[in-house]
């Protein structure tokens, strides 16, 4: 579950649940529009999402060249329960109020960062 502002702002103030594949292995079906973006981290991404109704499909990293799975929102997922969350990414830009389930990890920033503690400062 992503928290960084730029997710924030995708599911109205919450994080993105997303499912991790890779690349090679997700399969869309119709149309999809793309836009690039300079992330948080500072990679450009890609987002994709439904031309028809504007739903968030997915995103991956465009620039450093992909080394990193394509994230596809949980929710759009034939099966959105396929698989529970397993850490918190971003969790340092997350507000005050944010639920955390004190069983998974979280990362200040992306995956690899620092671990942040239950009751650290957001």
């Amino acid at each position: 579950m992503c928290w960084c502002r730029d997710c924030q702002r995708i599911a109205s103030g919450s994080p993105t649940v997303n499912v991790l594949f890779p690349e090679e292995a997700a399969v869309f079906e119709g149309g999809i529009g793309t836009f690039r973006m300079t992330a948080d981290s500072g990679n450009t991404v890609e987002r994709g999402f439904c031309p028809t109704c504007g739903a968030q499909i997915y995103s991956r990293t465009v620039e450093p060249p992909a080394t990193q799975p394509i994230r596809i929102r949980a929710g759009t997922l034939d099966d959105p329960g396929l698989m529970a969350p397993t850490a918190y990414i971003w969790a340092a830009s997350a507000p005050h109020w944010a639920p955390f389930d004190p069983a998974l990890p979280r990362y200040a920033q992306g995956p690899g960062s620092a671990m942040m503690e239950p009751g650290d400062d957001l």
